[in-house]
C-alpha cells in the first residue's frame, strides 16, 4: 500500500472533504437517470419510437455500466481510486453534452453508453473511498449520507426533469448535467487530496475482464431480445461465457473478481444477492409509471415528475437514519425489514387500473421509498464491512454491478412483457388495455421477486460479533 494511501486511511485526509466529493458524485448519476425517465415519452414522440425502443434509452446506459463496473473497480484498487473517479466524471460529463445534440434515436441510444461507462468508473470508486476513510463505527453514518445523496438525485430528477422537458425540451435534461459535472471535477481537484490504492503492484486480469464483459453483454442483450428465439441462443452463449469466466478466475493469479469472496464470505455473497433481487424488482417501477401517468392518465411531464418524486424523496429522508442504525443493529434485520416493506408497496401496484386514484399511487410509492431506504444503506454497509480493505474497490464495484444488472434485468422484464402484450407500437388509447394488463403482470413478477429477496437477505448471517 502506498504512503499516500496509508495517510488517507489513517485519517490525515480531511474526511469531510471526502464525504463532500463522494456525495456530489453520488447525486450526479441518479439525477440524470431519473430525469431521463420522465423525458422518455417526449423523446419517443420526437423520434416516433415505440415502447420497446424507448426501453433501450435506459438499457444502453445500464448495459455499458454493467460491463465496465467490475474491471474498473479492480483497476481502481491497483492504480488509484481517485484517478478513476476523476476519469469517470469527465467521461460522464462530456458524453452527456454530446447526447444533448442527438439528431436521431439511433444516435441517442448509441451515445447513452458514454454516461454509462463514466458512471461505472464513478460507482466503483466513490463508496470504496468512503469506506477507506471512515472507520467501522462511523461508516454506516457516512454511507447513509452517501445513499441519501443518491436518493436526493432520484428525487430532484423527476421534478426538474419534468420541468425542463416541458419548458426547455428533453435535450436540456442532458445539458444541465454538464455544469454539474464540471462542479464535481472542480471539487475533486480542489478538495480531494491524496490517493487510495488497495492493491498496488498487482496485475490486472485483462483476459478475465474481456470474458466478463462478453458474458454480461450476451446475457443482458439476449434478455432484451426475448421472446424471440435469437434471444434464447444469445442467453445460452452468455451462460457459457459466465461459466468460462468463473473457471478462469479460479485459475489466474490476480483475478479481476476474486470468487472466493462469494464462496467463503456468506455476508458478502447474500448481501450482493439481496441487492440484485431488490433492484430487479424495483427499478422498472419508475419507467412503467412514467409511461402510465403520461400516456394513460394524460399527465404532463412536469406533473408526472411531481408524482414520481415521492418515492426517492422518502428514500433520501430515511437513508441516513437507516445508515446510522446499521452501525448499531445487525444490517440483516434492517435490510430484511426494508425488503418486506418494498414487497408490500409493489403488491399494491398490482391493483393499478386506468382510473386508480393518484392518492393510492402516492401511498404505494411512499411505502416503496421507506422500504428501499431501510434496505439500501444497511445492505451497503454489510457488503463493504465484510471484506478486507484491499478489496474495497472490487467490493464496491461488485455491489454496483448487482445493482446495475438488477436494473437491467428489471427493464428486461418490463420490455419483454410490453413486447408480448402490445408489440412494437406507440402507446395510444387503442392499446391502453393491453398496456395495463402487462403492467399488472410486471408488478406481480416484481412482488414475487422481492418476497424471495427477504429470505436472501435473512440468509446472509450476522456481521457483528
Amino acid at each position: 500500500m502506498s504512503i499516500m494511501s496509508e495517510m488517507a486511511n489513517d485519517g490525515i485526509v480531511n474526511r469531510k472533504a471526502v464525504l463532500l466529493v463522494a456525495t456530489m458524485v453520488a447525486f450526479l448519476t441518479p439525477f440524470m437517470g431519473s430525469s431521463v425517465n420522465v423525458a422518455i415519452p417526449t423523446i419517443g414522440k420526437e423520434f416516433a419510437m415505440d415502447a420497446v425502443s424507448l426501453g433501450w434509452i435506459a438499457m444502453s446506459y445500464l448495459l455499458a455500466t454493467s460491463v465496465f463496473l467490475v474491471p474498473f473497480g479492480r483497476i481502481a484498487d491497483i492504480y488509484g481510486r481517485k484517478r478513476i473517479l476523476t476519469y469517470g466524471t469527465i467521461i460522464f460529463t462530456v458524453s452527456s453534452l454530446i447526447i444533448g445534440f442527438s439528431t436521431s434515436a439511433a444516435m441517442l441510444i448509441s451515445f447513452r453508453g458514454g454516461p454509462g461507462g463514466g458512471a461505472a468508473l464513478i460507482f466503483s470508486t466513490g463508496v470504496a473511498i468512503l469506506t477507506s476513510v471512515f472507520p467501522a463505527g462511523e461508516r454506516g453514518k457516512a454511507l447513509g449520507i452517501n445513499v441519501a445523496a443518491v436518493y436526493l438525485g432520484l428525487s430532484l430528477g423527476p421534478f426538474l426533469g419534468g420541468l425542463l422537458t416541458q419548458h426547455l425540451g428533453w435535450r436540456s435534461v442532458f445539458l444541465i448535467v454538464v455544469p454539474l459535472g464540471v462542479a464535481v471535477i472542480t471539487a475533486i481537484f480542489w478538495k480531494l487530496k491524496g490517493e487510495w490504492i488497495g492493491a498496488e503492484g498487482e496485475k490486472f486480469d485483462l483476459t478475465g475482464s474481456l470474458v466478463y464483459g462478453s458474458a454480461v453483454v450476451a446475457l443482458l442483450y439476449g434478455l432484451s431480445l426475448l421472446p424471440a428465439t435469437s434471444g434464447i441462443w444469445v442467453i445460452i452463449i452468455g451462460v457459457f461465457a459466465t461459466a468460462g469466466f468463473l473457471w478462469w478466475e479460479t485459475k489466474v493469479e490476480s483475478p479481476v473478481l476474486d470468487v472466493r469472496l462469494f464462496r467463503n464470505n456468506t455476508v458478502f455473497a447474500f448481501s450482493n444477492l439481496a441487492a440484485f433481487i431488490n433492484y430487479s424488482a424495483t427499478f422498472a417501477v419508475t419507467f412503467i409509471l412514467s409511461l402510465y401517468l403520461q400516456s394513460v392518465r394524460g399527465l404532463s411531464a412536469q406533473e408526472a415528475g411531481i408524482v414520481l418524486v415521492l418515492m426517492p424523496a422518502i428514500q433520501a429522508i430515511f437513508s441516513p437514519v437507516a445508515g446510522r442504525l446499521s452501525d448499531k443493529i445487525e444490517p440483516r434485520v434492517l435490510a430484511s425489514t426494508g425488503m418486506g416493506f418494498t414487497t408490500i408497496g409493489l403488491g399494491l401496484l398490482i391493483l393499478l387500473t386506468q382510473d386508480t386514484a393518484l392518492g393510492f399511487i402516492l401511498a404505494s410509492l411512499a411505502i416503496l421509498g421507506f422500504g428501499f431506504a431501510l434496505f439500501s444503506s444497511p445492505n451497503t454497509n454489510a457488503v463493504m464491512s465484510s471484506v478486507d480493505k484491499r478489496f474495497y474497490g472490487v467490493a464496491s464495484a461488485t455491489l454496483a454491478t448487482m445493482r446495475q444488472v438488477g436494473m437491467t434485468f428489471s427493464m428486461g422484464i418490463a420490455m419483454l412483457i410490453i413486447a408480448v402484450y402490445m408489440g412494437r407500437v406507440e402507446i395510444t388509447p387503442v392499446y391502453f388495455s393491453s398496456f395495463l394488463i402487462g403492467t399488472r403482470i410486471a408488478f406481480t413478477i416484481f412482488t414475487a421477486l422481492c418476497f424471495l429477496g427477504i429470505f436472501a437477505s435473512l440468509a446472509r448471517g450476522k456481521l457483528k460479533s
